[in-house]
């Protein structure tokens, strides 16, 4: 395939991958690709606006109420972040990771650009493993967004103080803000499922919207399970259990307990659909 067939949008990038590069230089180049995409940054855009329209409409309206956390806004800005990540979990949060995930190889593949990039000494694995690390960076950039935007808007529209947690210990501004950001991180392990099950979708197909829906859909359907008690059984293996579970970080001392189980949860699903993309992968037959 000649540099004109490449599709202009990804000249750059193919052009760059014409020789051997090792693992490092081509996660930097993913990474690079990644952050140049106008889309990451209209997802990150729209994700960055769940905690200021909700800090905006508690401002306007002079109280609380709502989702967990919202009640708190008022009275001390911090808590924005904080009910801004709960609001974006079940939904804004998975749809971005969904978009991000299920176009990792279908996305090169709808371009073109897929079969340039396995013609070169890439190797399909070593490829496979850099697009989750992007996908992976993404899951821990949006949740950093919402957060980090949450406490900003935050102290700009409402007075900020000691936190009160809740085992009811009051803990300083800057001790609660670690614990956002660690909450933050959480919430991205919680993501990482997620994330292996749309990069196994994305090398099932050619069509990335298919495979960002299938994504999106899956992790609806997953929290849907997990709402129905008849269902108990199954409940401690889907991925979307422990995506609440950052509440005990929140507490005094920290339980770790829910940390730990999702992580081990989150890497089994990693394992698991990661074996599958590259069993899927590995054997596939690249036409585009």
């Amino acid at each position: 395939m000649s540099n004109a067939e490449v599709p202009a949008a990804d000249h750059g990038r193919a052009s760059s991958t014409a020789r051997p590069r090792g693992i490092g230089a081509l996660l930097l180049s993913e990474f690079a690709l990644l952050f140049r995409r106008r889309r990451t940054w209209a997802l990150l855009s729209a994700l960055a606006a769940i905690p200021v329209l909700l800090a905006v409409a508690v401002r306007l309206s002079g109280e609380g109420g709502g989702p967990s956390f919202v009640g708190e806004i008022a009275g001390n800005g911090l808590f924005t972040g904080f009910a801004a990540i709960t609001v974006a979990v079940p939904l804004f949060l998975p749809l971005t990771i969904g978009v991000v995930a299920g176009d990792s190889t279908a996305g090169e593949a709808s371009l073109g650009t897929l079969r340039y990039l396995l013609i070169t000494p890439v190797g399909r694995i070593r490829l496979l493993l850099v697009k989750f690390a992007a996908a992976a960076l993404f899951c821990l950039t949006a949740a950093l967004t919402v957060m980090v935007v949450g406490i900003l808007i935050g102290l700009a529209l409402f007075p900020v103080g000691p936190v009160t947690l809740l085992s009811g210990t009051q803990v300083p501004v800057i001790d609660a803000i670690a614990r956002a950001l660690l909450i933050a991180v959480y919430v991205a392990v919680s993501l990482l499922g997620l994330s292996a099950i749309g990069l196994f979708i994305s090398t099932l197909t050619d069509v990335p919207v298919g495979a960002m829906a299938a994504t999106v859909v899956l992790s609806i359907t997953s929290q849907i399970l997990g709402s129905l008690s008849q269902l108990s059984a199954i409940h401690p293996y889907l991925f979307t259990t422990h995506w609440f579970g950052f509440g005990d970080l929140l507490r005094d001392p920290i339980s770790w307990t829910s940390f730990g189980e999702n992580a081990l949860l989150q890497f089994g699903y990693v394992v698991v659909f990661g074996s599958l993309a590259m069993g899927r992968f590995v054997t596939r037959d690249i036409l585009s």
